[in-house]
């Protein structure tokens, strides 16, 4: 877990593949949040499906939800 100007990053795995590029990813510590596609991940047209082990991008002010910043 990584902590830089009130950003959290944290390892997770995508549980389920939602509509609109949305994902539910159950994180390290067994939390379940939704997600969406970073910009860059969604201009390159990164593939992401159930099973991927992925790095999850949160702020302090929304514990729920997160970006998928990185695919492993």
């Amino acid at each position: 877990m990584n902590n830089e100007a009130g950003v959290t990053k944290i390892d997770g795995e995508v549980v389920a593949a939602l509509p609109n590029t949305m994902f539910r990813v159950k994180l390290s510590d067994g939390r379940v949040i939704l997600t969406t596609l970073r910009g860059k991940m969604r201009k390159n047209y990164i593939r992401i499906f159930p099973g991927d082990r992925v790095q999850v991008e949160m702020t302090q002010y929304d514990t729920e939800r997160g970006r998928i910043v990185y695919k492993y």
